[in-house]
């Protein structure tokens, strides 16, 4: 087992940061801050037929890497590839993971039980990857699969690491087992050439202390066995916390293991009644950094971790905003709750998931808004906003954390309720015109339409925090929609995205912000999505 450098010998003054990222999106230098240290591992292969375990996704650790402060850099975190149900298939590859222009490759695939001795089939072997998935067997003769290549490079720095897959073998009778998948720390092993073939181990993992704890990663699936002989183990070890993620092996009566999700472990393969090849582990990015501050912004979920010493913190949870309505003058989506508070109790050391809702999507011609999805930090939940109505049917908002705007087709037609860190969405009217009610907002209720006057609601404010060091106005909410020339309602201050008009489309809730978004006005001017959400942690 690879161990990692240091991350902690030459720290200039200030506060340790670290931030752990299991989906995509960006994240943005803070003030100050020039230099950080990161691990990327991409999503581990998928484990092969009954044969050939999962490659890990390839490692990239890197110290001391140059950034701009305010600047907002690229991050991508890799899906673990699918294991295969098909016996004669290989396993999918993992995906790759990004931190800016950084990039750990994706694990290889497993090798499937696939052609006779002589006979080319590719499909028995590991495919290529950052760790190399391993080789299977051919399903009559002697022979063996060859495990796949790294594609990572195991040199370090910037190449990263990664190492092939071992080799699958099968005596041509009864006896069959493929190779473990590679990993970050080690090759995988090939299966023995030996009556009752063992499945061979996944290659060993890789261990860092970039999270502020000692934790391993991409660590290759284990073999599977057609026998009742062992299976490989994933990572080459049965104990769980060296495993890096790799998923164990199967044999008959022995079902394999999936990866370990934020892990880049390779999926342990099948064995032979087993049941099926199993899926890698999605990948994960870490940044840690010294800054100025005491401020953790998360723009996509992750993982916080309380540093030593710190038994509360302050927070600002916002939910994803709520989807415009709906064409013929819909409602505004309504804000995603908006939830803040000082002194939250935490314990040093404990790990807090924290999950960013996505912004909910524009409604169809005859539908509402999407409602966004819930943020969470630890206990505190806020919820999506609600989505806008439609200005034919369904007419009301939908509720959410803030309700989303009634649709311009009623007299009047009603806007969804709020909930904690929301407010109430506006109502739509037909009188003469279509005018679509506003979303509301963190701060205020959503505008109402008046349909004689062809006026559309706007979206409800939102509020102003200074918790990530300078004010920030979010949930805001989207803007009601108009069946006529007037002009769509404006976006609530705070990311709130602006109603459609005839020909002249809405504007989606900013990113970020949890902002609802703009309404709908006919099948050409469409509605638009809401915002994404944002959790803010600050000690």
């Amino acid at each position: 087992m690879f161990a990692a450098p240091n991350f902690f010998l030459t720290r200039p003054a200030g506060f340790l940061v670290i931030q752990q990222f299991t989906a995509s999106g960006t994240w943005t230098a803070p003030t100050g801050v020039t230099k950080v240290d990161i691990l990327v591992a991409g999503g581990g292969g998928g484990g092969g037929g009954y044969t050939g375990g999962g490659g890990a996704g390839g490692l990239l650790v890197q110290t001391g890497r140059s950034v701009t402060p305010a600047t907002s850099y690229t991050i991508t975190v890799g899906a673990g590839g699918a294991g295969t149900a098909t016996s004669t298939n290989q396993g999918s590859s993992g995906s790759d993971s990004v931190f800016n222009t950084s990039t750990a490759l994706g694990g290889g695939g497993g090798g499937g039980n696939s052609g006779s001795t002589g006979q080319s089939s590719p499909s028995r072997d590991g495919k290529n990857g950052g760790s190399g998935g391993g080789g299977g067997n051919p399903t009559s003769g002697a022979a063996t699969g060859a495990g796949g290549t790294a594609t990572q490079g195991n040199s370090g720095g910037a190449t990263g690491y990664g190492f092939a897959g071992g080799n699958g073998y099968s005596d041509g009778s009864t006896n069959s087992a493929g190779g473990g998948g590679g990993g970050a720390g080690g090759v995988g092993a090939a299966s023995p050439i030996q009556a009752n073939s063992t499945g061979g181990a996944g290659g060993a993992a890789y261990s860092s202390a970039i999270s502020g704890a000692t934790v391993t990663y991409s660590g290759g699936g284990g073999g599977g066995t057609d026998n009742s002989a062992a299976a490989g183990l994933g990572g080459g070890t049965a104990t769980t916390a060296n495993k890096g993620g790799g998923g164990d092996g199967g044999r008959t009566g022995l079902t394999a293991t999936v990866g370990t999700v934020n892990t880049g472990g390779g999926g342990g393969s099948a064995g032979l009644s087993g049941g099926n090849g199993k899926a890698g582990g999605s990948g994960i990015v870490i940044i840690s950094f010294t800054a100025p501050s005491k401020i953790a912004v998360f723009n996509m979920s992750g993982i916080w971790t309380a540093p030593a010493g710190v038994t509360s913190v302050n927070y600002l949870v916002v939910a994803g905003g709520g989807g415009g309505g709906g064409n013929t003058a819909g409602g505004g989506g309504g804000a995603g709750a908006y939830r803040t508070a000082t002194g939250f109790a935490v314990t040093p050391g404990t790990a807090y998931t924290v999950t960013v809702g996505g912004g909910g999507g524009g409604g169809a011609l005859s539908s509402r808004g999407t409602n966004g999805s819930d943020s969470v930090f630890s206990s505190i939940t806020s919820s999506g906003g609600g989505g806008g109505g439609n200005g034919n049917t369904p007419l009301t908002g939908s509720n959410g954390g803030s309700g989303g705007g009634g649709g311009g087709g009623g007299s009047p037609t009603a806007g969804g309720t709020g909930t904690t860190g929301g407010n109430n969405g506006g109502t739509g009217e037909l009188s003469g015109s279509r005018a679509g009610g506003g979303g509301g907002g963190a701060n205020a209720v959503g505008g109402n339409g008046i349909g004689a006057t062809a006026v559309c609601g706007a979206g409800g404010d939102g509020l102003a925090s200074s918790i990530s060091g300078s004010s920030v106005t979010r949930g805001g909410g989207g803007g009601g929609g108009s069946n006529v020339t007037a002009t769509g309602g404006a976006g609530g201050a705070g990311g709130g995205g602006l109603g459609a008009k005839l020909a002249v489309s809405s504007i989606a809730g900013t990113a970020n912000t949890g902002g609802g978004g703009g309404a709908g006005a006919d099948a050409v001017s469409i509605s638009s999505s809401g915002g994404s959400g944002i959790v803010v942690i600050a000690w």
